[in-house]
């Protein structure tokens, strides 16, 4: 039942190349960035990211981005990242857009063994009808399209066919986790983490804080540890090391 491991490198050390991985975080937040930089030392390259965003700030998965270690994308916000605006317009990037509520339903769907779900979020749109953009040719024209999606009627109203998510990798942040692999996740780093948890095969865990098992109490655990196979202790310094993405200052 102990599930630590000693360091980020041995936690990722089966992740080949082509691994499908889910990853936690919004933005900054809930990011786990030690994690991240253990595959980039590693060299895993052609991975297929799940994640809402993919990194800012050069921190994140903006890392194995910028070293041409993605290979496609499936999330929802893209936001200030320039590099990865210029891959997907290059065409060296494919990249799947989805409403951020259809990302997060997908994930946790996958992870509870659902195979799919009806919602209305899409529907009347390309996210239904198909045609967007997966991947450019680099020359303006699109090389990759969406296909269109199952489209069903229920009580007068229209609903989109979205699939559950399963990958073959999840990694995620945590504020507290014990040697049993529960999670305890802070303010918004609770959003995407648990999800991006429960859809990985293999469910890595980078914990700010590690405690012994039955110091949380069971109402506490935001994520049991059945759902997760690895933790990882960070150090002290590696806990603090947290980035603001746009400070606001007022008088």
């Amino acid at each position: 039942m102990d599930k630590v491991v000693a360091t980020a490198l041995e936690a990722v050390a089966d992740v080949p190349d082509g691994a499908s991985l889910a990853v936690g975080g919004f933005g900054l937040s809930g990011v786990p960035n030690v994690l991240i930089q253990a595959l980039y030392e590693r060299g895993v390259a052609g991975v297929s990211v799940v994640s809402n965003n993919c990194g800012a700030m050069e921190s994140g998965l903006a890392v194995l981005l910028a070293a041409g270690r993605i290979a496609r994308v499936t999330g929802s916000y893209i936001g200030a990242n320039k590099e990865f605006a210029r891959q997907y317009l290059a065409g060296e990037l494919e990249v799947e857009l989805i409403p951020q509520g259809t990302l997060a339903e997908r994930l946790r769907a996958g992870g509870a063994g659902i195979p799919a779900f009806y919602t209305p979020a899409g529907v009347g749109t390309q996210v239904a009808d198909g045609g967007l953009p997966w991947r450019y040719d680099g020359e303006g024209g699109v090389a990759l399209a969406s296909p269109p999606k199952e489209v069903r009627e229920f009580d007068g109203t229209e609903f989109v066919l979205e699939r559950g998510i399963r990958t073959d990798f999840a990694l995620v942040r945590a504020a507290k986790g014990d040697r049993h692999g529960n999670l305890v996740f802070n303010k918004s780093s609770r959003n995407f983490n648990p999800l991006a948890a429960m859809a990985g095969r293999v469910t890595i865990a980078e914990v700010e804080e590690l405690v012994e098992p039955g110091e949380i109490d069971p109402d506490a655990v935001h994520l049991p540890g059945i759902f997760v196979q690895r933790v990882l202790a960070l150090t002290p310094e590696q806990a603090a090391d947290k980035k603001i993405e746009q400070r606001t200052v007022s008088d």
